[in-house]
C-alpha cells in the first residue's frame, strides 16, 4: 500500500532528474576557464585560457555571423577581450591592489575546443606573501562557470575552483600543505564527474537494467535489491577499475592519444551502452563492457587533469586526489539512482519511460556527439 501511495511522486521525480540529466547534454561540458599565476617576488605573470564560444557570447567575436570563429576575428578584439577579462579578475596582497596588465595573445585548443590565452602581468607594491584573488568572469551570464586556478610560487603549487558561489579565495603560500592539495585534487575530481555528461550517460545507460532482468524477450524486474546491488558493484568496480589504469598511464605520459579520438570513443561508447538496452547484447556482461570502454574514458578523465596543471612535486598526490574525487562524485550519483530505479522497477514508468525513451534519447545525443568529434562540426554543443 505504502509503495502504491509514493510511486507516483517517485515517478515525477525520477522524470524530472532524468530530464534534468538531458537537456543539458547539448554541451559537451559546462562552461570553464583555466587561470594560472606564478609569483616572482612582487610580480604575478599569468596565463588565462577562455573558451572562444565564452568570448563570444559575452563580447561578440563572430564579426561576420557566419558561425566560424577565425584568427582575424580574434585578434581584432585583443584590447576588448584583455579589458573584459582583466575587468573581472581582481588581485591583491596585504599592500593592495596589483594592477594587472595585458603581455600577449595566443590561440590554444583545449579538448573542447579553441581557447583564447591571455598573457598579463601584474605588478605588486611588495613581495607577495598572501594573495587574494577575486573572480567574476562571466559571472553576470553564466552561473555555471567555473575558474580553474593554478597558483605557483615558493616551490608550491596550489589549485582552486572559482565560480559565483566562490569568487574570493585568499591563498598563503605558509598553509599549504600536502593534505590541503589533496584535498583541492579531490574537489576537482567530484566536480569533473559531475559536469562529465557524456560520462554520466554512460554510466546511467550501463545501470538503467540493474534492476531488470532480460529473459530473452522482455524486460522483468529484479527479484531482490541484493541482486541489483551485485550487479551495479560488479559496473562500478569494472568501470573504476578501468579508467584509474588509464588515467594513471596517461597522466604519467606512458601512453598518449590524440584527444580527438579520445573524445570520439568515449561518445561512441555511450551510444553502445545506450542502444544495447533496446536492443540486448551482452546484458550478462555489462561489466565487461564498463571495463573496456573505462578504459578508454580514463584518457578523457586525464586530459582534464593535465588542464588543470600538475605539481611535479606532488605528482602522485595529484593524481590520487582526483581519481579519489571522480569515484566520490560517481558513488554519489549511484546513491542517488539505485534507490529510486529499484522502487520503480515494476512499473511501465520506469521500463517503457526511463529505459526504452531514455536510453534511445541518450543513444540519439551521443550519435551526435561522435559525428561532431569525428567530424570536427557543431551540431548542438555551443
Amino acid at each position: 500500500m505504502l509503495l502504491r501511495i509514493l510511486l507516483p511522486s517517485l515517478s515525477r521525480i525520477a522524470l524530472l532528474a532524468f530530464c534534468c540529466l538531458i537537456l543539458p547534454s547539448h554541451a559537451h561540458k559546462p562552461s570553464d576557464s583555466y587561470l594560472t599565476l606564478t609569483i616572482n617576488g612582487n610580480t604575478i605573470d599569468g596565463q588565462w585560457d577562455i573558451a572562444l564560444r565564452d568570448l563570444d557570447f559575452a563580447i561578440g567575436l563572430d564579426t561576420d555571423g557566419n558561425g566560424e570563429i577565425v584568427w582575424d576575428e580574434v585578434r581584432a578584439r585583443h584590447p576588448e577581450i584583455a579589458a573584459y577579462a582583466l575587468s573581472r579578475l581582481n588581485l591583491s596582497n596585504k599592500d593592495g591592489p596589483c594592477q594587472a596588465k595585458p603581455v600577449q595573445h595566443l590561440i590554444d585548443d583545449h579538448s573542447d575546443g579553441a581557447y583564447a590565452v591571455l598573457l598579463f602581468r601584474a605588478d605588486c607594491a611588495h613581495q607577495v606573501e598572501s594573495l587574494t584573488v577575486q573572480y567574476s568572469l562571466f559571472a553576470d551570464l553564466d552561473p555555471q562557470h567555473k575558474g580553474l586556478l593554478r597558483l605557483e610560487g615558493n616551490g608550491q603549487t596550489i589549485t582552486a575552483i572559482f565560480g559565483p558561489d566562490n569568487p574570493r579565495q585568499v591563498f598563503r603560500s605558509s598553509e599549504q600543505t600536502r593534505l590541503r592539495q589533496f584535498a583541492d585534487y579531490v574537489q576537482h575530481g567530484i566536480w569533473h564527474i559531475w559536469i562529465g555528461f557524456d560520462h554520466i550517460l554512460f554510466l546511467l545507460s550501463l545501470l538503467f537494467p540493474a534492476v531488470l532482468s532480460f529473459n530473452g524477450k522482455t524486460w522483468q524486474p529484479a527479484e531482490s535489491f541484493k541482486a541489483s546491488f551485485l550487479d551495479v558493484f560488479k559496473i562500478v568496480t569494472a568501470f573504476t577499475l578501468a579508467h584509474s589504469i588509464t588515467l594513471t598511464l596517461a597522466t604519467l605520459q606512458f601512453i598518449s592519444l590524440p584527444s580527438r579520438w579520445i573524445e570520439s570513443a568515449i561518445a561512441l561508447s555511450v551510444v553502445i551502452a545506450a542502444l544495447n538496452n533496446v536492443f540486448p547484447l551482452f546484458q550478462g556482461s555489462r561489466w565487461i563492457a564498463a571495463f573496456v570502454f573505462g578504459l578508454i574514458h580514463g584518457f578523457g578523465f586525464a586530459s582534464v587533469l593535465g588542464d588543470l596543471g600538475l605539481p611535479q612535486n606532488a605528482l602522485l598526490l595529484a593524481l590520487v586526489g582526483f581519481n579519489v574525487g571522480v569515484e566520490i562524485g560517481q558513488l554519489a550519483i549511484v546513491a542517488a539512482f539505485l534507490p529510486i530505479a529499484y522502487a520503480l522497477r515494476q512499473t511501465w514508468f520506469y521500463r517503457g519511460v526511463i529505459l526504452g525513451t531514455g536510453s534511445t534519447l541518450i543513444a540519439a545525443i551521443a550519435a551526435i556527439w561522435l559525428v561532431e568529434r569525428v567530424f570536427d562540426l557543431r551540431l548542438i554543443s555551443s
